[in-house]
C-alpha cells in the first residue's frame, strides 16, 4: 500500500492530546473523514447548524459574505447551494435563493423591495397567502396596494404610476387559471422604474420562463412541481444578482431557513423534473378535454383548451399548458361535494405538483382565510373543484372522475 492509499476502515492519525480524551469528548469530536477515492454520486446531507472555521481572516470573510455555504445554516448550506445552482439554471437567472417555503420566497422578494409610502400593483387573483400579504400585511406597514383584474392588460398598465415600486403577478392564477401577459406587465413596470415580480409556481420553468419575458424576480413554491413528491416544503427566488443579494439580506433577518435535509430532498426531486412535467402536461390535457365534454360540468378552466379565452396568449408565453386545471360542477356547492366524496383515486388534499393526483375544493380549503368578497373577486365559485394531475395513467384518472360525476 503506497502513501497515497488508505484502507477505508483505517482511521487517520489522532492528535497526541486525543489519546487521553474521555469517551464523551471522543463522541463529540469523532474522526469521520473518509477516503477521498470514491466520491459520492449524490452530495451528502450536511446536517449541521454551524461550521468549523480557521482562526484567521478567512473566518471574518465568511461571516461578512453574502450567502456563504459553510458558515451558519441560516445563512446557507452546501445542500442549499446545490439547489440554488440547479434552480438558477432552470430559470435562466443570474442568482437564486433557497428558503423554507413558497410564502417565504414571496415575502423575501416583496419586502426587500418596498418601504413605507411605496405603491404596489398586483392582481385580484393570487394564492391565498399572497393575497393576505398584499391586502393585510403590506398596508399595515404603510404600503399602498392596488389590485387589478390580471386579464385586463390596459387596466394593469393604467394602475402603474411613478410611485409604484413593484408590479406583482402570478400566472396562471390559483385556482381559476387566468393568465397575465407577462411581457406587457414587465413593460408597464419598467416604464415607471418599477420592478416586475412573478409567481411562477403553477406554470413552473418547464412551461414558462418569466425572466425571458422581462421579469426581474421570479418566486416559486418549490414544494410543488420543483420538488414533485409531496415530501418537502421549500421556496425559491431567482433573478438579478443585485436583487438577490437584497432578498438574501431580508431572509437572513427573518430566518426562513431551508434546512439541509429538505434541500437534499429538493435536489433529488429536481433530477426528474422535466420527465414529470411532460407527463403531467399531457395527462392534464386529456382530463380537461374529457371534462369539457361532460354534461355535468358547467365550465372547465385549462389554458390548453382551444376555447380558453386566453388560449392565444397561452401559446405565446407558455411552452406547455401545465398540470393544473379546475372545473365547475353543475349544481353548485352540494354537487361539488358529492364529486369530492365520490372519487377514489384523486386524493382530497391541498398543495399540488406531486406524483399523486389531488382534488381540492378551493372555497373551503384554499381560501379559508379570505372574506366572502375576496373569494368572489378571486373568481372562486362554490361549485369549483381544482385538480392537480399526477403521474397515474390518464385513463384511470378519467374513469375515476366519470364514476363520481352525476349523469
Amino acid at each position: 500500500m503506497t502513501g497515497e492509499q488508505r484502507n477505508p476502515q483505517q482511521r487517520s492519525p489522532e492528535p497526541a492530546a486525543a489519546r487521553n480524551w474521555a469517551d464523551i469528548t471522543r463522541l463529540i469530536h469523532p474522526d469521520w473523514h473518509d477516503d477521498p477515492v470514491g466520491e459520492p454520486l449524490n452530495p451528502p446531507i450536511f446536517q449541521t447548524s454551524t461550521y468549523r472555521l480557521p482562526a484567521d481572516e478567512r473566518a471574518a470573510e465568511a461571516a461578512s459574505a453574502v450567502s456563504p455555504a459553510r458558515f451558519y445554516t441560516r445563512y446557507g448550506s452546501p445542500n442549499a447551494r446545490v439547489c440554488e445552482e440547479m434552480l438558477r439554471a432552470l430559470d435562466g437567472a443570474e442568482a437564486a435563493l433557497l428558503v423554507g417555503s413558497g410564502m417565504a420566497a414571496v415575502s423575501a422578494a416583496l419586502l426587500s423591495n418596498v418601504s413605507q409610502g411605496d405603491h404596489v400593483v398586483a392582481q385580484t387573483q393570487h394564492y391565498t397567502g399572497s393575497l393576505t400579504l398584499l391586502t393585510d400585511v403590506l398596508p399595515r406597514f404603510g404600503i399602498e396596494v392596488t389590485l387589478v383584474e390580471q386579464s385586463d392588460t390596459a387596466a394593469l398598465t393604467a394602475a402603474v404610476t411613478d410611485r409604484t415600486k413593484v408590479v406583482y403577478t402570478e400566472t396562471p392564477s390559483n385556482p381559476s387559471l387566468v393568465l397575465t401577459d407577462l411581457a406587457a406587465a414587465a413593460h408597464a413596470a419598467h416604464a415607471h422604474g418599477a420592478l416586475m415580480i412573478t409567481d411562477n409556481t403553477f406554470a413552473s420553468p418547464f412551461n414558462t420562463r418569466p425572466i425571458e419575458l422581462g421579469a426581474d424576480l421570479v418566486v416559486q413554491s418549490a414544494t410543488k412541481y420543483l420538488g414533485g413528491h409531496s415530501d418537502v416544503t421549500a421556496g425559491v427566488v431567482t433573478g438579478r444578482a443585485d436583487l438577490m443579494e437584497a432578498a438574501w439580506q431580508t431572509a437572513r433577518v427573518f430566518g426562513p431557513v431551508c434546512h439541509p435535509f429538505e434541500a437534499w430532498l429538493l435536489a433529488r426531486g429536481l433530477r426528474t423534473f422535466p420527465l414529470r412535467l411532460a407527463r403531467q402536461n399531457s395527462s392534464a390535457q386529456a382530463v380537461a378535454e374529457f371534462l369539457a365534454g361532460h354534461p355535468a360540468v358547467e365550465a372547465v378552466y385549462y389554458p390548453g383548451l382551444a376555447d380558453h379565452p386566453q388560449h392565444e396568449l397561452t401559446r405565446r408565453q407558455m411552452t406547455g399548458f401545465g398540470g393544473m386545471l379546475s372545473f365547475v360542477v353543475r349544481g353548485g356547492f352540494d354537487a361539488a361535494q358529492n364529486v369530492l366524496r365520490g372519487v377514489g383515486l384523486f386524493v382530497n388534499a391541498v398543495s399540488l405538483g406531486g406524483v399523486e393526483s389531488l382534488i381540492t375544493h378551493p372555497a373551503t380549503l384554499v381560501f379559508s382565510h379570505q372574506t366572502v368578497e375576496e373569494i368572489a373577486a378571486a373568481g372562486v365559485d362554490l361549485g369549483l373543484l381544482r385538480l392537480s394531475i399526477g403521474l397515474e395513467e390518464p385513463a384511470d384518472l378519467i374513469a375515476d372522475l366519470a364514476q363520481a360525476l352525476p349523469g
